[in-house]
């Protein structure tokens, strides 16, 4: 068990008093939240919070670990930031594992023509992992997916990026032009995983039923194996992949919002902000939020309000 991992666990809850404000602080899903701060209760030997009715308060145990914990929790962020300076050579990034190759690629290239002198290095994570893992000192600068309630981070500029629709080839409507949301009927829907990305994908889904499309079941993953068998279908920026097609959504209702976020703007993160904008511009399709289209889309009889 991590336990100093846990303990920051544990005093984000102790802070909140309330699970599902603490999941929503660390960027991940409550479930998790609760499963590792029992594991922690078990580890320790000692129940930590009093979980009556819908109110969460400290045990005397909890009361008298609050203290130390914070006191470990500041002493590992210190170690971290202390060791990052002492090196002054590497800088860990934070990447959606779904996020393509030629931009991760360009991501690298530009930083290292503009600072020859710090070495990157991509970790390919969700939003909520990369969220406690900037909280903890592990990663500098990370590439997250909004909605994400965090804090303790700084953001970068918000940039939106439309997303379209991968079906399998053989698909009816892959000979279809512009798709509206409710084409796609009862078919299923692969997204990246709820409990990495629990902001985006509760988003994602109002956004679906509010456009009248109710998945048959919702896979989740970064893989289109299900796609490329016909089995489901993905939203995805424009894209030429062999065997699958891609189609644009009426009013493009489904974008996706990501920045940057960091716990401490060092200059070598403030250079990595801002190049990855431009990238993500230039090899990803995204605008500034300001200069996003409204998203309009006509209703179709029997589409909720």
């Amino acid at each position: 068990m991590d336990l100093v991992r846990h303990l920051r666990y544990f005093t984000v809850v102790a802070e909140e008093l309330h699970f599902g404000n603490a999941a929503i602080r660390l960027g991940m899903a409550q479930p998790p939240l609760s499963q590792r701060i029992k594991r922690l209760e078990e580890e320790l030997g000692v129940r930590l919070f009093d979980r009556g009715g819908r109110q969460v308060r400290l045990t005397e145990a909890g009361r008298l670990l609050l203290g130390e914990a914070r006191e470990i929790v500041a002493r590992v962020d210190r170690l971290h930031e202390l060791a990052r300076h002492g090196a002054g050579t590497a800088l860990k990034v934070g990447v959606p594992p779904d996020l393509a190759a030629a931009v991760i690629a360009a991501l690298v290239e530009g930083f290292r023509a503009t600072s020859p002198e710090v070495r990157l290095t991509p970790v390919e994570s969700w939003t909520a992992d990369q969220v406690t893992a900037l909280t903890g000192g592990t990663l500098d600068v990370g590439l997250v997916r909004h909605p994400v309630n965090a804090p303790g981070l700084g953001f970068g500029p918000l940039l939106v990026q439309p997303q379209g629709v991968l079906l399998a080839a053989g698909d009816p409507l892959a000979r279809a032009g512009e798709l509206h949301l409710a084409d796609l009927g009862g078919r299923e829907l692969l997204m990246p995983p709820r409990e990495g990305e629990p902001g985006m994908h509760a988003e994602t889904l109002t956004e679906c039923r509010r456009h009248g499309y109710v998945p048959g079941q919702v896979h989740e993953g970064a893989g289109l194996g299900l796609v490329l068998a016909g089995m489901a279908v993905a939203f995805a920026p424009r894209a030429d992949l062999p065997g699958l097609t891609w189609r644009p959504l009426l009013g493009s209702p489904i974008a996706y919002r990501v920045s940057t976020a960091w716990r401490t703007e060092t200059a070598a993160v403030k250079g990595f902000s801002a190049l990855a904008v431009r990238i993500l511009k230039e090899r990803a399709g995204m605008t500034d939020e300001a200069a996003a289209p409204v998203r309009r889309v006509s209703r179709r009889p029997g589409m909720l309000a």
